[in-house]
Formats: C-alpha cells, structure tokens, sequence
C-alpha cells in the first residue's frame, strides 16, 4: 500500500492549533475521531498508547518530519493522519521542530508489518522539494499532489 492510499484529503490537518506534541497527537487523534476511523470510545486508548510510546522515545525524525505512532487492541487495520504546522519541538535527531506529522495508530500484534510504513515515512522526509511541498501547501489537495509525486519516484518503496 503507498502512502496515498493511507492518507486521504480528509485526514490532513493544515496549521494544527497544537503549541507542543502531546497537544499535536491529541488534535491528530481528534481528527481520526471526527472522520470516523477511530470511534470516540476509543480515543483514551489511542492517546494512552501514543502518549506511551511517545514518552519512552521521541519519534521526531530529522528535516522536520515526526511519526508519533502507538499499538492499539481497537482497530483491525493501521489507520493515519497528516498535519503541518509552524513547527513543534520534537526532540528529533537534528533538533529542528517538527512541520510535517504523521501519526499512526497501529493494530497490536501488527507492528512488524508496519514497519515499512515507517520506512517510507522516513523516506519522505528525505527528500527535499516533495517535504517542502507538503509543509507549505495551503488546502489538502496541494498535499495530496506532494503524495502521488513522491509515489511516483522511482526507487522510493512503497509507504507500506
């Protein structure tokens, strides 16, 4: 599966309200809620499960790209969400803030099939000029574009 196939128009987030990651990856999580890919039974559990991985180690990558990421017992399948912002310390590698977001919430027992996801997130953040699309873009749209170009790259594997 590629990246677009996970991430819709309607899960993109641009300029998240968030000042600090533990706001970003409750307004993520929120945003899952409101398009019905996380029910708000749930949402403790996703919070807890991504506030405890997030705790145990930042999952802020390098060139402004962070993946707060957690293993849930209520979904079958791995659902994403994307927002920008103005950047958000996330104690990343390279100590920048963090602009672009992806937080995942990932079936329990599902991880390792998962992380290929992560790989072709990271892969994202490597490139230059589609990151900087998609930090800067103003409509979920714009995003979209950035996503089906860095599909289309060769030699990028697929997102998952």
């Amino acid at each position: 599966m590629l990246l677009t196939e996970l991430i819709r128009e309607d899960l993109i987030k641009i300029n998240l309200k968030a000042q600090d990651k533990w706001e970003a990856i409750e307004e993520l999580i929120d945003a899952l809620i409101s398009v019905h890919e996380l029910s708000l039974s749930n949402r403790n559990e996703a919070v807890k499960a991504v506030l405890e991985r997030e705790k145990s180690l930042s999952t802020g990558l390098e060139h402004g790209v962070a993946v707060p990421h957690g293993a849930v017992d209520c979904l079958d399948d791995l659902v994403g969400v994307l927002g920008t912002t103005s950047g958000i310390p996330f104690q990343s590698h390279d100590d920048q803030d963090a602009r672009l977001i992806i937080l995942l919430l990932i079936p329990k027992g599902a991880f390792q099939h998962h992380v290929r996801t992560l790989a072709g997130i990271a892969k994202l953040g490597s490139i230059p000029s589609i990151r900087e699309k998609i930090i800067n873009a103003k409509t979920a749209f714009e995003i979209m574009d950035a996503l089906k170009e860095l599909d289309m790259i060769e030699g990028v594997p697929p997102a998952l």
